[in-house]
């Protein structure tokens, strides 16, 4: 029996999406970045699927992998011939991580893996939480968001800028994660309240 998709596993929404999103899904298929890594559980976060990307803005996929010796063979086996090509071993807030790094298409992509579920990783949680905030935010959060970013903001300071939330915004936005719809919105009236 197959384990059940998790939302945003299957990339074929990115074929009815922006222009960017529809290159970033031919790219991945004629890379078959999906197939290879399809016992990984590869989902694509960040700021395209969520339609909030600019211009450089990467492929940043995220994986399961409970064997990390494993997973770093099998991406150096299959992407190691896309230069620049890196792939190295981290340890994020104590937990092991393989990253690799490489282009392909125009697109930087990164993959990443570490030894716990997709659902529990800090970047599809952020990725969640984003796509919430700019369905609250609509196209003036989105329009903004972009704009900061390419002044120069990372995501997810562009995010807490944009929404008013204090704090490590990489900190801030994981426990937003977990609000229910009514907290969130909630949490996002309160902060555009105390700016007024």
């Amino acid at each position: 029996m197959l384990a059940p998709r998790l939302p945003w596993q299957d990339i074929r929404y990115l074929q009815t999406g922006n222009s960017r999103q529809r290159a970033a899904y031919r790219a991945l298929q004629r890379l078959a970045l999906f197939e290879v890594l399809r016992g990984y559980s590869p989902v694509l976060v960040g700021t395209i699927p969520i339609g909030a990307d600019v211009p450089g803005s990467d492929l940043d996929v995220v994986c399961e992998a409970q064997d990390l010796v494993a997973f770093q063979r099998l991406l150096q086996d299959s992407f190691a011939q896309y230069a620049p090509f890196h792939v190295k071993n981290k340890v994020i807030k104590d937990t092991p991580s393989v990253v690799a790094n490489f282009r392909y298409a125009g697109f930087p992509i990164e993959v990443f893996g570490q030894p716990l579920p997709v659902t529990e990783q800090h970047a599809y949680r952020h990725m969640l939480v984003e796509a919430r905030l700019l369905k609250l935010g609509g196209a003036a959060a989105r329009r903004e968001i972009r704009r900061l970013k390419r002044a120069g903001f990372k995501t997810e300071p562009a995010f807490a800028h944009y929404f008013g939330l204090e704090g490590d915004s990489f900190e801030v936005l994981l426990q937003l994660s977990w609000l229910s719809e009514a907290e969130l919105r909630r949490r996002v009236q309160r902060q555009f309240t105390q700016d007024t």
